[in-house]
């Protein structure tokens, strides 16, 4: 193991720990928004740049944002938070313990852990933006049409509930 993948294992579990163990929802929404961004620096580090920046564009980018302006729409401010950390993270922890030890045993006595890793397919970002721009293309039309489409149709529903409010 590396200096620089331990790091960032380490920021990583730190920001989905906290995730976990905070009261606030918006803190939580950072924290995990921290381990987001950890979890797509591993995956740049290990050499899937698709992968890795797909994560930031979407996770980073777009649910973690989304999370956070929605918790901001809907909170209440003249709600004080008792303590920062929740009353049940000794249970939590136990819990987490106890997922970690069967996971570590289950990847240590597999036979998955021994085999030889089959040779890697040479796919580039490149590549993959070729093959969504020039065979895929259809395809990638109709989805943003979709997506433009179930936008549209949360806002209409959207405004008429607050209609029947007023």
């Amino acid at each position: 193991m590396t200096a620089s993948f331990l790091i960032l294992a380490l920021l990583t579990v730190a920001g989905t720990a906290a995730a976990m163990g905070l009261r606030n929802a918006v803190h939580c929404v950072l924290a995990l928004t921290l381990g987001f961004a950890g979890i797509a620096a591993l995956y740049l580090q290990l050499g899937a740049q698709f992968v890795g920046l797909a994560q930031i564009m979407v996770y980073v980018g777009a649910v973690a944002i989304l999370a956070v302006f929605a918790i901001m729409m809907t909170h209440k401010p003249g709600q004080a938070e008792a303590s920062v950390f929740s009353s049940h993270w000794i249970a939590g922890g136990v819990v987490a313990a106890a997922v970690f030890a069967v996971l570590a045993w289950a990847i240590a006595s597999s036979e998955a852990v021994f085999q030889l890793l089959p040779p890697q397919p040479d796919v580039t970002v490149q590549k993959i933006g070729d093959a969504l721009m020039h065979r895929f293309v259809l395809p990638l039309e109709i989805m943003g049409l979709l997506l433009t489409a179930a936008l549209i149709g949360a806002v209409v529903i959207a405004m008429d509930r607050k209609e029947e409010t007023k």
